[in-house]
């Protein structure tokens, strides 16, 4: 029996792990997603994800991936590993892909949505996956400062010191701010994304939404190629992956 590359989509709700990656004595996603999978096939399975979402963020459209030598029909993946996940995390789709198919050198495209929830009452349903601040924001000058992202630029700004990756230079195909009623809503679609480069980009159209600073203050940010240049970090929970393309 031949191995095979099974690719799958799962959605998760990320408020209880820390994270895709898997860490020593913590709940990640991938951690969960391995037990599963050994479990299932009886011996230890590596599982890889296309994004290594942070702890707090959840995702409706993560893509994983993990090599197998097993007589179990692909489309019997996702019932049966979701049969052995948490309640959180479900599969919601599996097909064999090529040998030389490539998880991160094949992405064309990946979508973030942030939420924020602006009324004075926090939402208690829904407060694990938004950013509730009891503000009025400025939509159309957020959206203006948004526009001024788009293309390919260097984002070192709003990457994370702790991120070392050679190159800052990212190319962000879309960026928007919609509004409905008093749930804000941003969604940034990129080739790719530094660490807490969306949530660093949320935390500072924030502050241009609050009018701590005018919207043609993004190319100072970009310019200044320093994180301490932009706004503050927004919280994990209202950060959600919605899509990988390839």
């Amino acid at each position: 029996m031949s191995v095979r590359k099974i690719k799958l989509i799962l959605q998760y709700d990320g408020s209880r792990y820390s994270g895709w990656q898997t860490q020593p004595d913590k709940r990640t996603i991938q951690g969960e997603m391995v037990e599963a999978l050994s479990n299932l096939v009886g011996t230890r399975i590596p599982v890889h994800g296309a994004s290594r979402t942070d702890a707090g963020v959840s995702a409706l459209g993560q893509v994983a991936l993990f090599e197998i030598d097993s007589p179990i029909p692909t489309e019997n993946f996702p019932d049966a590993l979701n049969g052995r996940l948490p309640r959180n995390i479900v599969v919601t789709s599996a097909e064999e892909v090529p040998q030389k198919f490539d998880l991160l050198g094949d992405v064309k495209s990946k979508l973030y949505r942030y939420t924020i929830h602006t009324g004075r009452y926090r939402p208690v349903m829904k407060l694990n996956q938004c950013w509730h601040m009891h503000r009025k924001l400025d939509v159309v000058a957020m959206n203006e400062a948004a526009q001024l992202l788009v293309g390919t630029k260097d984002f070192k700004s709003f990457a994370s010191a702790a991120d070392k990756r050679e190159s800052s230079v990212r190319t962000i195909f879309r960026c928007e701010v919609t509004a409905e009623d008093k749930w804000k809503y941003i969604d940034v679609e990129g080739d790719g994304f530094l660490y807490n480069m969306v949530r660093n980009i949320v935390g500072t159209l924030v502050d241009i939404g609050t009018d701590r600073w005018k919207p043609e203050k993004i190319n100072h940010i970009l310019e200044a190629k320093d994180r301490t240049a932009a706004g503050r970090l927004a919280p994990a929970q209202g950060l959600c992956l919605i899509w990988i393309r390839y």
